[in-house]
């Protein structure tokens, strides 16, 4: 609803119709078989445009979800190893997060240490060194390895082409 006794009104075409009282504006709206929609509240005097709200709402539903079509959804996929995890499995590993890698999608890898392992936080370095080889060309760190806990953390993101 209008609270301002005068409004700025523009017309269907973009054309400006001038300050005009709020009878006046809904006047005119109704004589060319339109709405009148305030576009501006807060300016001084408040802008008001002539227009089908309902084909209005439709296109801005429509640039909605064209928007939302375009947009990509980055997945974080999660590989698990432990700090004695072999180099033939680590391999199978980096096969799993190469084709993760080639869809797109970010990787955490996580290495969980267990019991006295922790004492060697430098084997799980060596792992994920393993696996960053095994991965080049195709992967980039983007947050590189630190201690969360019992677990070693390092994110891993696809190359840009």
């Amino acid at each position: 609803m209008i609270d301002a006794r005068e409004v700025l009104v523009i017309g269907p075409e973009g054309e400006q119709l001038g300050v005009l009282t709020k009878q006046d504006a809904l006047a005119a709206a109704a004589e060319s078989g339109l709405d009148l929609v305030e576009v501006a509240p807060n300016a001084t005097p408040p802008v008001c445009r002539i227009m089908d709200f309902g084909k209005f709402k439709y296109q801005q539903s429509k640039k909605a979800q064209l928007a939302k079509k375009k947009q990509k959804i980055i997945q974080v996929k999660e590989i698990k190893v432990r700090p004695k995890t072999d180099d033939h499995d680590l391999e199978t590993k980096s096969k799993h997060a190469r084709r993760f890698l080639e869809e797109g999608n970010k990787i955490k890898v996580t290495v969980r240490f267990r019991g006295r392992e922790i004492v060697h936080p430098e084997r799980g370095e060596m792992v994920l060194k393993k696996l960053m080889v095994l991965l080049e060309g195709i992967a980039t760190v983007e947050s590189p390895a630190k201690m969360e806990g019992r677990t070693m953390v390092m994110v891993v993101a696809p190359v840009e082409q």
